[in-house]
């Protein structure tokens, strides 16, 4: 799967929402987003304008890996 190059912080928030995701805080240039599915589960994304390929792809890992759902289904149900 390739991954998006132009992907903002505010489009992933936007798509994490819909797996429950909501922001719970915001410290500077970085939202911490957290989901009580399948037990809680906190994510840190950077505010950056588009996210770094390799930044993406560990969020995208680690919430893949705490939903049990493959890592390209987050992205395609945007």
């Amino acid at each position: 799967m390739k991954l998006p190059r132009d992907l903002n912080s505010d489009v992933l928030a936007k798509v994490l929402s819909k797996y429950d995701y909501h922001l719970t805080r915001q410290t500077g240039s970085h939202m911490r987003l957290t989901t009580y599915r399948n037990g809680e589960h906190h994510v840190t994304i950077p505010k950056s304008k588009p996210l770094r390929i390799g930044t993406l792809n560990a969020i995208l890992n680690d919430v893949s890996e705490h939903l049990r759902i493959p890592k390209d289904e987050i992205l395609h149900r945007s």
